[in-house]
């Protein structure tokens, strides 16, 4: 490995982004935050749309903050998944992009069985049936002026990343949330997108974490204040994917948990399961780093309490999520739960009123208050990750011994200590900035700064981040009644 290098990761979630600078060499990584900023979309008459321009123009300014600070040698975007905007043929963009939450795909997915049944969707693609995949958005938009201008399809960060270098593309662990990608070969399904009625023209070039996209374009430079061009390099850039090589895991009997405002949960695996018991189970098949699948399920996550919160915060509640918890924890436990995946639960709105009614609905108590509330939240998600890696070793016949939980959801206590109770096994919280530091490391790899492999990857985030680990109570008894109570 060379002498350590400063890479700039620029990482968006669903509700807030971040810019941190990675120094990354030799038994080396510290992270520094250069920027952070709010993901709010908006909506536009009946559309819930991403404000992308100004997503970009907060990406810009951490980059700037950081090319200030640090000597970068580099920089890599990742983001959420399925998502996309629209270009023209002369490369500009035709419409902000429409938010995964926004309505338009009510129905799709049962439409679109007549051109391609979800038994076929999945043995193609191995993805997990959402309502807001890709393919159900294209489905929706058929017809419309706007694809039907539209000379190119870029996932989020792919755009980011045309805007920095002025190079189209395709990341693959990205892409691989579109439903369009074939599980086997790792390339565009293409007999699925032409049974689709889309154009290959759409489509651009895959490509792979750690390749260049170039450097940035001569005005990007300029408005960084840059002497020299800065590389832009692909990452794991469906965020999950840059999160899941930074698990501070020791060989292949682990589980994890990205817990942020989804909570994805599942296991890193060699090749994809293709079974009718993994499709009617909904988990996914994504590409993960250096060949890997990331074999999970979505769970609703931290968003339910995001939503409440947001509602409390509206009727002038106090609600600061660290004292939520903290009076959460002196609830009785299961007294109420509910399951995270309802679709109810995704779009916004008054979450406080649809976790109440769903408590009804299962002949249960009512959760009484913001305590009772974000009780009720914590207990459903670490059922839900119960039943996640539960199924996902039965599906997959692999053994887990730990639980990783990363992202902003490890810094819960209560809610690590309820996924160890849960599963039954240890969990291990940390790093909370799991997604950045993937990116990092993919980025000091390209560069010959970092371990060639995960395993040293994971290795060097163990050695070098906070970790905390819980130990479970040894009684899963009350986490198996609490499920059955909702069957």
């Amino acid at each position: 490995m060379t002498s350590p290098v400063a890479v700039a990761a620029a990482d968006l979630g669903a509700s807030g982004g971040r810019v941190i600078v990675g120094r990354a060499g030799p038994g080396q990584l510290d992270l520094h935050q250069v920027h952070r900023f709010a993901n709010t979309p908006v909506r536009l008459l009946d559309t819930l749309h991403w404000d992308i321009l100004a997503l970009y123009d907060s990406v810009l300014a951490g980059l700037r903050a950081a090319a200030r600070d640090f000597d970068l040698a580099s920089a890599g975007v990742d983001t959420w998944g399925v998502d996309f905007g629209l270009l023209g043929p002369d490369g500009s963009l035709l419409g902000n992009p429409v938010h995964y939450r926004d309505e338009r795909t009510a129905g799709v997915a049962d439409r679109f069985a007549a051109v391609a049944t979800a038994a076929q969707l999945y043995e193609i693609t191995g993805t997990q049936l959402l309502p807001f995949n890709t393919i159900f958005q294209l489905a929706a938009a058929t017809g419309t002026a706007q694809l039907d201008a539209a000379a190119t399809l870029l996932l989020i960060p792919d755009l980011l990343g045309y805007w920095l270098t002025g190079q189209p593309g395709a990341e693959l662990t990205n892409a691989s949330t579109t439903q369009l990608l074939d599980a086997r070969t790792q390339d565009w399904a293409w007999p699925l997108i032409e049974r689709a009625g889309l154009r290959r023209s759409l489509f651009p070039p895959l490509r792979r974490p750690g390749e260049q996209l170039g450097p940035v374009r001569p005005e990007v430079a300029a408005a960084l204040g840059l002497a020299a061009p800065l590389p832009v390099t692909a990452v794991g850039s469906h965020d999950t994917a840059s999160a899941v090589a930074a698990v501070p895991a020791r060989g292949a009997r682990f589980g994890y948990v990205s817990c942020g405002t989804w909570s994805l949960v599942g296991l890193e695996l060699s090749t994809p399961v293709l079974s009718a018991a993994s499709m009617r189970a909904n988990f996914t098949n994504e590409a993960g780093i250096d060949g890997t699948v990331r074999y999970l399920r979505n769970v609703m996550g931290l968003w339910l309490l995001q939503e409440c919160v947001r509602s409390w915060s509206q009727a002038g509640l106090a609600a600061d999520p660290a004292e939520l918890a903290a009076q959460a924890a002196q609830v009785p436990a299961l007294s109420f739960v509910i399951d995270p995946d309802d679709p109810v639960f995704l779009p916004p709105g008054d979450m406080p009123g649809r976790i109440t009614a769903a408590c009804q609905a299962h002949g249960q108590a009512v959760p009484d208050g913001p305590a009772e509330l974000t009780r009720c939240i914590l207990d459903s998600l670490a059922l839900a990750y119960r039943r996640a890696i539960i199924d996902a070793q039965e599906l997959s016949g692999q053994a887990v011994d730990t639980v990783h939980v990363v992202g902003g959801g490890s810094r819960n206590e209560l809610l690590c200590q309820l996924t160890a109770d849960a599963c039954g096994l240890p969990v291990v919280a940390g790093p909370a900035e799991a997604t950045a530091i993937g990116n990092i490391l993919v980025q000091a790899r390209a560069l010959g700064a970092a371990p060639a492999d995960l395993d040293g990857m994971r290795a060097l985030v163990s050695a070098s981040q906070e970790l905390r680990r819980y130990e479970p109570s040894g009684n899963t008894a009350p986490w198996r009644r609490a499920a059955a109570r909702l069957s």
